[in-house]
């Protein structure tokens, strides 16, 4: 081998190593999704040139784009004139077989949309932080429309956080949502993210009248949340299986089901939270399935209104049958450790 190509399977191998924790496959309904497999990584360092290796993918057979960006957080000296700002997206619209993956150590300022007829799509690793846009902007956004819904998606091990300033005129929209799935989307996995300092973390179904919210499915496990406002998802119709999550300083609400919606809560780790488990804030509540949950101090409650009930026995109101797939639960008392050590950017995959 000569010295261009010995250094070049150098580089690539340096590259993979550098994200080689993640190698593990999505559990739950996200299940089966691949990305862009074992394709060579293309390295991009902008949201620029990441955006042109997507328009120019042919859209099937495989890409893996290798974020190395750096974005210096500290230069943000007012958060609110972030919400002003044009939204910042890479999106990736009617393409499959993709996954976008940051390298350890890197930063990002824009977010992901993965949008209508996308298919087999992994986000992982990136850390995005204080975005610009305010409702425009999602930190990772999966969105269907006329022409089709988003399925087979994995969103692991990634780090996003904002900030809880709320900023004037900028109504509840100083920043979005975290990670958002909406209009039909489904078959996703959520999995050892670390959302923190964030006021809306995760929309699961657009608006209550909504009817394509009943297809979604997602599994939620091992994320991290600390320091947020709300939604852990709110979720509208759908399916959701959560467990094994780490919820600490939630400040309004925590999961919130409603307009018939069914969530399956397992073996989580609750501490400091108001409103964990509820249905509120929609004409018709949600259900739920609650199993083994660790409920430690400062859990607190507030009128859930004329329309919502809160889960202050923590009893089940609708069994969810099963999952259709396999998983292997951390006990509810150890997550919190385990999280705390595993879920985020840069951090090793467990499962």
């Amino acid at each position: 081998m000569n010295a261009t190509l010995l250094s070049r399977s150098l580089a690539i191998a340096l590259a993979c190593l550098s994200t080689s924790a993640f190698a593990a496959k999505p559990i739950g309904y996200g299940a089966g999704t691949t990305g862009g497999g074992d394709k060579t990584p293309i390295k991009v360092a902008t949201l620029a040139a990441a955006q042109a290796a997507i328009d120019s993918y042919s859209g099937s057979g495989g890409l893996v784009l290798l974020y190395t960006g750096v974005f210096d957080y500290a230069q943000i000296t007012d958060v609110c004139a972030q919400w002003k700002k044009p939204a910042q997206k890479l999106v990736i619209k009617d393409k499959s077989d993709i996954t976008v993956k940051g390298a350890n150590g890197s930063s990002a300022n824009f977010g992901v949309h993965i949008v209508s007829d996308a298919k087999n799509i992994i986000v992982q690793n990136m850390t995005i932080g204080l975005l610009p846009g305010g409702e425009d902007s999602d930190a990772i956004g999966v969105e269907g429309d006329s022409s089709g819904k988003p399925n087979k998606i994995w969103i692991d091990h990634n780090t996003i956080f904002s900030s809880l300033t709320h900023c004037p005129g900028a109504g509840d929209a100083s920043w979005d949502g975290a990670i958002d799935h909406k209009r039909g989307a489904y078959d996703i996995t959520i999995s050892y993210n670390y959302i923190h300092d964030h006021q809306k973390v995760t929309l699961n179904g657009h608006s209550d009248d909504d009817d394509t919210n009943a297809s979604m499915r997602a599994t939620y496990h091992h994320n991290r949340y600390e320091n947020v406002e709300s939604r852990l998802p709110l979720q509208r119709l759908g399916r959701t299986h959560l467990y094994n999550n780490y919820y600490n300083n939630v400040i309004t609400s925590g999961i919130n089901v409603r307009m018939g919606g069914l969530s399956l809560i397992e073996s989580n780790y609750f501490e400091n939270v108001k409103n964990p488990v509820t249905s509120r804030d929609s004409d018709a509540i949600g259900y739920w399935e609650l199993r083994d949950n660790f409920v430690g101090s400062g859990i607190t409650w507030d009128d859930p209104g004329s329309s919502g009930v809160n889960a202050t026995d923590w009893k089940t109101t609708k069994a969810y049958g099963p999952t259709g797939y396999t998983y292997k639960l951390t006990p509810a008392a150890k997550v919190k450790a385990k999280v705390i050590a595993n879920a985020g950017a840069g951090q090793k995959r467990l499962n």
